[in-house]
């Protein structure tokens, strides 16, 4: 896996016009340590790929939409390390495959569609039966394994400073591992991207170590009506944060993570003298769903 170059990620400091001086903050850029494995995505996978080889499986079995960040680093990674992969997707296959579909096919990745209602009950499968080579990874890397990948975020930077901890949340794993591995003097807060997703708290509680010494708080309001819903005030937000700071942001995860600090900070979340820690998720190939100019960068 020498194509991952950790030493590409970098903390980079940010201060955009919208935060007040009194306040610190830098993004810690995931994003840069591949094209295509970037982000979180790599260490949620990490720990599940050395699973899969020591159990002698020889095929990743991983889930996802047409426009799955996971999706597409999993092909990406399993290119890497060696190993087939298959994706079960949701929905039946369309005459045109999505970008994302497309680049996880050029990886060499099998696509498995299956209805939406199948797709529902996708936990209660046994795909081992289907994929005797399998090694099964829940949607999102949502596990055990994928929380324990996570705990390494926050050792590739000098991090123990920040007071306070953000990332955006889908499945809540990147957040379990953040919260396993803050100091206890730290605030982690996960903004959640889908709407309603209360069920998203117990998520995170299954996956943490016990005890779990950081305080930390799942912030419910700032999915901007629902995932992937995508407004064109969040385009213009975007737009304007890659302008001010040249952090390009996706339209999923890590722009709404941001613009819910802007709401957080005109809501005098703060204290006067914080420190913010954003963690940069990657994802930016789900930006590709958008028309050409649309975005900025």
């Amino acid at each position: 896996m020498d194509q991952l170059k950790y030493s590409n990620i970098k903390l980079q400091p940010i201060q955009p016009a919208w935060l007040p001086p009194q306040l610190e903050a830098a993004m810690l850029r995931l994003d840069l340590l591949h094209p295509e494995v970037s982000g979180n995505k790599w260490f949620k996978l990490k720990q599940n790929l050395e699973q899969a080889k020591a159990a002698g499986k020889t095929r990743i079995v991983t889930f996802g939409g047409a426009w799955s960040n996971h999706i597409a680093a999993t092909a990406a990674a399993c290119s890497l390390a060696g190993l087939q992969s298959t994706g079960i997707i949701r929905g039946e296959a369309a005459p045109a495959l999505s970008l994302t579909l497309q680049q996880a096919q050029r990886y060499g990745m099998q696509l498995h569609f299956i209805s939406r209602e199948a797709y529902k009950q996708k936990d209660h499968t046994d795909w081992e039966a289907q994929y005797p080579d399998g090694f099964i990874i829940p949607e999102g890397g949502h596990n055990a394994a994928g929380a324990a990948g996570c705990k390494e975020i926050l050792t590739l930077a000098p991090t123990q400073h920040f007071t306070h901890i953000l990332c955006p949340v889908g499945t809540g794993t990147t957040l379990a591992g953040l919260i396993n591995s803050a100091q206890p003097q730290q605030q982690v807060l996960g903004v959640a991207v889908l709407k309603g997703a209360t069920y998203l708290q117990q998520e995170v509680e299954d996956l943490l170590e016990s005890p779990a010494t950081a305080n930390w708080e799942l912030l419910q309001g700032f999915h901007g009506g629902g995932y992937a819903k995508v407004s064109p005030a969040l385009i213009d937000f975007i737009n304007d944060f890659y302008t001010q700071t040249g952090v390009p942001l996706d339209m999923i995860y890590t722009g709404k993570m941001v613009w819910g600090l802007q709401q957080l900070v005109q809501q005098d979340y703060f204290s006067q003298g914080s420190r913010l820690l954003l963690i940069h998720t990657g994802g930016l190939q789900g930006n590709l769903s958008l028309p050409s100019g649309v975005l900025c960068f």
